[in-house]
């Protein structure tokens, strides 16, 4: 049986997104283009899944699909999930050519070890700090070994995990060091790490963390 404090918080997030989906998406269209430094993050993670092999990658909370377009355009076989119907709605609308899913994170329709990326951008920031943990064991059970994970969150600036007043609902800041540990408890491998001063209209630094799940016991690079 499902924690009910698990499909409580689930269920707010989404019914949050839900009553503010055209806003928020009309907000984040295009909200990459004055972000050369994230663009070339993401770009990292594409040029590193490709090398590894052909494999399909989910955006995991993809919203209203503007990041999993983006993946398509750097060459990536794509696809995303999000928990919000009306973000679903939003996405297929405006990137009809593309895959997408309604789901949860930690539960997501994919066989063990079929993907060769996950990203989940800004996704995670609402998962509440104890429940975090099985998001990484199901992002493990997902990703072919020596699959990526990329992770874009708000950096809590070398403090503990913070609760902040997110525009939509209830989120979370987390220090980079703290999160990485908890990705490296399923096995995940650091690649890389930036941190991002926040823009003159944004509140808070921002942490992208580029983890590898290793390869098999017996293989080669």
């Amino acid at each position: 049986m499902a924690d009910p404090s698990t499909s409580s918080y689930l269920t707010e997030t989404a019914n949050a997104y839900d009553a503010v989906a055209d806003l928020y998406a009309d907000l984040a269209r295009d909200s990459l283009k004055r972000l050369p430094l994230d663009r070339a993050t993401v770009a990292v993670f594409a040029e590193l899944v490709q090398a590894a092999g052909p494999r399909p990658v989910v955006e995991a909370g993809c919203g209203p699909g503007y990041m999993t377009a983006h993946l398509r355009d750097l060459g990536l076989d794509a696809f995303g999930v999000d928990l919000s119907p009306a973000l679903i709605d939003i996405a297929r609308h405006d990137h009809p050519d593309l895959r997408f899913e309604l789901g949860s994170m930690d539960a997501l329709d994919v066989a063990d070890g079929e993907l060769g990326g996950l990203i989940s951008w800004y996704s995670i920031i609402h998962i509440p700090p104890p429940q975090l943990p099985p998001y990484f064991a199901e992002f493990r059970r997902v990703l072919a070994p020596g699959g990526y994970l990329l992770l874009g969150f708000f950096e809590s600036e070398g403090g503990p995990v913070l609760e902040f007043d997110h525009k939509v609902t209830p989120a979370y800041r987390w220090p980079i060091d703290e999160l990485a540990d908890l990705a490296r408890k399923e096995e995940f491998v650091e690649v890389g790490r930036v941190l991002r001063e926040p823009l003159e209209d944004e509140r808070f630094r921002r942490g992208h963390l580029l983890m590898r799940k290793p390869e098999l016991q017996g293989s080669t690079d």
